[in-house]
């Protein structure tokens, strides 16, 4: 029967030293196998894309420590199912507690994540949780407080060829074969850092070609064409979104490009790549080139018009304009100083010239009463203050040092002067 058990699960490691990758946690002074070492095994949280060991380091630390090992996933299962395990155990007073892999545990909702906090925090079981997504987002704080989380990271191309040699030398049913050669870097660039995903494809190339030397066009063959790995609702998805908006910021189109292809290319919204250009716009080039603002607004609205294929070229001009722009953040930073002010300090009346003078009762007030129409004047200014009068004057806008805003300084600077002098 076991040529019907996948590869993935017939080359799953059964001690730290086979495992491949994830040294910063299994290595000589990783902190799994310091905690092994020592006995010590609190609950803990894996959170790392799928296909990165976190089923397998569970099931060795179940093996490593005598504990008894139940594996549920949150996807199916159900707080009944936890409080099972441990009624099973309540007699067992002198045995370990037994540790639960709960796979996707993100997928509990606040409710069934609170009915482990008891369990947890008496010991009653080691909670070895399992999430590919960010568990500042997914995991309730209270749970997450008791558990101890590690980051597994994808496998790298150096271990994944290690995993395949490994697996052609190793495995029964593949090593018949007798595989003389096969196109690792193919292998690997469509695994994307998943071991699972990695043996699985080996092994179907392996079985179902039945030929001895496995180029790229063989592989090609038999896996069709490898889908990006790009989650649009995970972690994948802010990911990428961050690389291609932090190229953007940072001025390089040509990363900027390669981040939009990948997104692209992987079925992402061109209309929520389009919304965030906009962002991007106001936020990090704002005043430094207003017309950035403008380009970005026209691109997000071309696209929800034209939509792809076509939706990809109005996207590359309007990434590589941004990227190409000056930049200026200055625009962020004054209403991001102005709010934190205002959270911070008592919400003082608006001074009386400045209140709206709409009907006669409210000019009896004095609404409206010394106001000065800057229209009147000449250059169209008038000096007069314009915060409420129990408050010190601030300054919350400080221009940067860009062509753009050196002239709007210089405006300023003729009308208010001991604001925006060179001095400051």
């Amino acid at each position: 029967m076991n040529q019907f058990v996948p590869l993935a699960e017939r080359m799953r490691p059964q001690t730290l030293d086979e495992v491949a990758g994830q040294e910063h946690l299994t290595g000589k002074d990783g902190i799994i196998r310091r905690m092994l070492q020592e006995k010590f095994i609190p609950s803990m949280l894996f959170w790392g894309p799928p296909g990165t060991g976190k089923t397998t380091l569970a099931h060795i630390i179940a093996k490593e420590t005598g504990r008894p090992f139940y594996a549920l996933s949150a996807v199916q299962a159900g707080v009944k199912d936890v409080k099972a395990i441990l009624k099973k155990h309540e007699a067992a007073l002198f045995s370990a507690a037994p540790v639960l892999f709960l796979d996707e545990i993100h997928r509990f909702n606040k409710a069934q994540q609170d009915a482990l906090l008891e369990a947890v925090e008496k010991g009653k079981l080691v909670l070895i949780g399992a999430t590919t997504e960010n568990p500042g987002f997914e995991v309730n704080n209270a749970l997450l407080s008791r558990m101890h989380t590690f980051i597994l990271h994808p496998v790298n191309a150096e271990n994944m060829k290690k995993i395949i040699r490994r697996a052609l030398k190793e495995d029964k049913l593949l090593r018949e074969k007798n595989v003389r050669s096969v196109d690792e870097d193919y292998l690997i660039a469509y695994a994307g850092g998943d071991v699972r995903r990695l043996l699985n494809a080996l092994e179907t190339v392996v079985l179902s070609s039945g030929k001895e030397e496995l180029d790229a066009e063989e592989i090609k063959k038999w896996l069709k064409e490898a889908p990006p790995v790009y989650d649009k609702k995970g972690d994948g998805h802010y990911e990428t979104i961050s690389a291609f908006i932090k190229s953007v910021r940072g001025s390089d189109p040509d990363a900027a490009l390669y981040w939009l292809a990948r997104m692209l290319e992987a079925g992402e919204d061109p209309v929520y790549i389009a919304r965030r250009l906009v962002i991007l716009a106001a936020e990090d080039i704002g005043l430094a080139n207003p017309n950035a603002l403008l380009m970005a607004n026209t691109a997000f609205d071309a696209v929800n018009k034209i939509g792809m294929p076509e939706a990809r070229i109005i996207l590359s001009e309007a990434t590589i304009y941004l990227a190409a722009s000056p930049k200026s953040n200055s625009a962020y930073k004054s209403i991001n100083e102005a709010m934190q002010y205002v959270k911070q300090h008592e919400q003082w009346p608006v001074p009386m010239h400045l209140r709206n003078a709409s009907n006669r009762f409210v000019k009896s007030l004095g609404y409206g009463k010394n106001y000065h129409y800057a229209h009147l004047y000449p250059g169209h200014f008038v000096k007069q203050n314009y915060f409420p009068d129990e408050m010190e004057f601030i300054r919350f806008y400080t221009p940067q040092n860009n062509r753009h805003e050196q002239k709007m300084k210089e405006f300023l600077m003729r009308r208010w002067k001991e604001r925006y002098s060179d001095d400051d």
